[in-house]
């Protein structure tokens, strides 16, 4: 039953929402709810981060800590509160800032569609886009 279920909403989704959309949606967002803990460009040096007890990560290189895949998954369920950040559990949870009752589907690495808001696909897909290469790669 569950399976059926979850083809019928990956079916109803329609077609894969194509991660360049929303970018710059993404960052507005981003400059909105995050940089005043991961900074402007997504480097760890928001105002706030000094002040904070434990550095909040890079963000610019999520895909680089995770043998160049970028996380997706794991993205969206800590910046949506379904998995704690256990590094820093003071960070907002703000899912509820972005839900909102149009969904889109995103691509997972394994080819599986994930639904989320159509802001927290926008956000996943600016960090996406703010990711560098592994060092020593060009």
């Amino acid at each position: 039953m569950m399976m059926r279920l979850a083809v019928t909403l990956a079916i109803a989704a329609g077609p894969v929402w194509a991660q360049g959309n929303g970018l710059e949606e993404g960052r507005d967002l981003f400059l909105y709810f995050c940089a005043e803990c991961h900074g402007k460009d997504a480097a760890s040096q928001g105002p706030m981060a000094e002040m904070m007890a434990l550095q909040p990560p890079d963000l610019t290189h999520l895909a680089a800590r995770n043998n160049g895949a970028f996380p997706i998954e794991a993205v969206a369920k800590q910046i949506d509160g379904r998995q704690p950040v256990a590094a820093h559990g003071d960070m907002p949870m703000f899912g509820p800032s972005l839900d909102e009752d149009q969904f889109v589907t995103l691509a997972l690495p394994s080819g599986q569609p994930m639904m989320v808001s159509r802001s927290l696909g926008s956000l996943i897909t600016y960090l996406q886009s703010v990711q560098n290469p592994p060092e020593g790669t060009d």
